[in-house]
């Protein structure tokens, strides 16, 4: 494909993530005046977010086999335009109910973007290219996701809480658009000759799955808010979700054509970049949840002083991203991403030394560590987890990746919680707490996980994927 052609590519996978980000960090500024408005609870208002959250969870892995079977393009573009329309009939939404509703249908099509934001990558780019076009997909994320508080708050003062989901709505319907003028690759089911039909689809273990990672994303979210909801109603949830997961894996290895494809979660390069994933996200997010509430509710400041002492991290999340891939290609992925696990160890051990007193300059380095090292960690697992996936799953591995993302962040919210209630009086200061100190342990384990990436950046003409009797043999494992 030449550089013309991928350009459109890049273009759609650039913009549908960053869509998707500034609609998650804008919808949290909007939520206060979205409840007033529509007369709505506090817990109301909280299920626009959580309906999302299990919406999209629960179908990452099935959109990023849709892709593989009928073309990422195709999927894409349904996606957009869904999430589009979504988008605008929030914004015309009479109540609450519907609002919620909408969220879930939003949640379901963004769930069909997310994936082939990075299958469409996969297809275009050579393997040896690929970490480019992910670090620039990187920084527009880190951009739209420092950018969504500002945007939002701005937009809700001036013409309310509707104007925020109207925002996203003309980008996303461009890119749809932009989709649909160009062509996917055959997919990878017509060039090989695989059996048609939806039993290739595995539906018996898509709804299995979409069940378990529902209710693991609906138990951390409930499980971090910490209002008193019964223990009782969480551990019928764990214990559901584990059920259904022990009922997925039974059945994963009696299909035929399974959801989850042995050769994907064979290779060790695959599994290590996603467990770099889930530790640095659930780390970080983990992390700035308790530093917020440090900042306003400890050191009285307000959400604006909050945004500027941790300004920094976005910051890095921006410039570094395009640092990333000659790092890789000159240290290869393995000690670039150990680099960037020991930064973001660094940023939240300096963070949980702080007392009541905390100077600006050391929130805002220990953010410039966290920034640093997040976003080394993102692109170069990233781009480990797409290249190293063979390309007729390329699909599954972005839906993989896109689990992670979103279940790390809800488990490091929900650590944090829960540590911050063990100590009352004084969990909000970092020197005081458990919080920090665990979060840091947390980020820490990103780093055995590096260490299992491939000691070398992919050369054109190796393979990009071992067979899977070598899987068991690669030495490092991708991100």
């Amino acid at each position: 494909m030449t550089a013309a052609r991928r350009a459109p590519t890049l273009a759609c996978s650039v913009v549908g993530a960053g869509v998707v980000a500034l609609d998650g960090t804008v919808l949290t500024v909007a939520q206060p005046a979205l409840g007033r408005d529509l007369h709505a609870s506090v817990g109301q208002v909280q299920w626009t977010s959580t309906a999302y959250l299990v919406a999209v969870a629960s179908l990452l892995v099935l959109a990023g086999r849709l892709g593989d079977r009928y073309g990422h393009r195709r999927v894409f573009a349904l996606g957009a335009f869904g999430f589009a329309a979504a988008s605008a009939g929030i914004a015309l939404a009479p109540g609450i109910g519907v609002v919620v509703l909408l969220r879930v249908a939003q949640g379901a099509f963004g769930a069909l973007l997310q994936p082939a934001t990075l299958g469409m990558l996969r297809t275009a780019f050579p393997p040896e290219r690929l970490a480019t076009p992910i670090a620039v997909r990187t920084a527009v994320i880190g951009l739209a996701a420092a950018a969504g508080p500002v945007v939002g708050g701005a937009l809700v003062s001036a013409y309310g809480w509707r104007s925020v989901f109207l925002l996203g709505v003309p980008p996303t319907l461009a890119i749809a658009v932009l989709a649909l003028t160009g062509r996917d690759p055959a997919p990878h089911a017509t060039r090989t000759g695989a059996r048609p039909g939806t039993s290739a689809l595995d539906p018996v273990g898509a709804a299995l799955l979409a069940v378990a990672l529902g209710l693991v994303v609906y138990g951390l979210t409930e499980a971090s808010r910490a209002t008193g909801t019964a223990l009782g109603l969480l551990v019928a949830v764990a214990v559901a979700a584990l059920g259904t997961g022990a009922a997925l894996v039974r059945h994963e290895r009696r299909a035929p054509y399974p959801l989850l494809p042995p050769e994907l979660l064979g290779s060790r390069p695959v599994l290590a970049g996603l467990a770099v994933l889930l530790a640095a996200s659930a780390a970080l997010f983990g992390t700035l949840f308790v530093v917020t509430y440090f900042l306003q509710d400890v050191q009285r400041l307000d959400p604006l002083d909050c945004a500027l002492r941790v300004l920094p991290l976005a910051v890095l999340m921006v410039l570094g991203a395009p640092v990333c891939p000659p790092l890789q290609r000159r240290f290869g992925p393995r000690r670039t991403a150990t680099a960037g696990a020991v930064l973001l160890t660094l940023g939240v051990a300096l963070l949980a030394t702080l007392d009541a007193t905390a100077s600006a300059v050391t929130v805002g380095l220990a953010s410039a560590l966290l920034g640093a090292g997040f976003v080394t960690l993102m692109v170069t697992a990233t781009s480990v987890v797409v290249h190293r996936a063979p390309e007729a799953h390329a699909g599954v591995a972005g839906g993989l990746q896109q689990t992670v993302m979103n279940t790390g962040p809800a488990l490091g919210v929900a650590t944090a919680t829960l540590l911050l209630a063990l100590v009352p009086g004084g969990g909000l200061v970092p020197d005081r707490g458990a919080a920090l100190p665990v979060l840091a342990l947390v980020a820490a384990l990103a780093v055995p996980a590096a260490l299992a990436l491939p000691g070398a950046a992919h050369r054109t003409g190796t393979r990009p994927a071992a067979a899977p009797a070598e899987a068991g043999r690669q030495p490092c494992v991708r991100s």
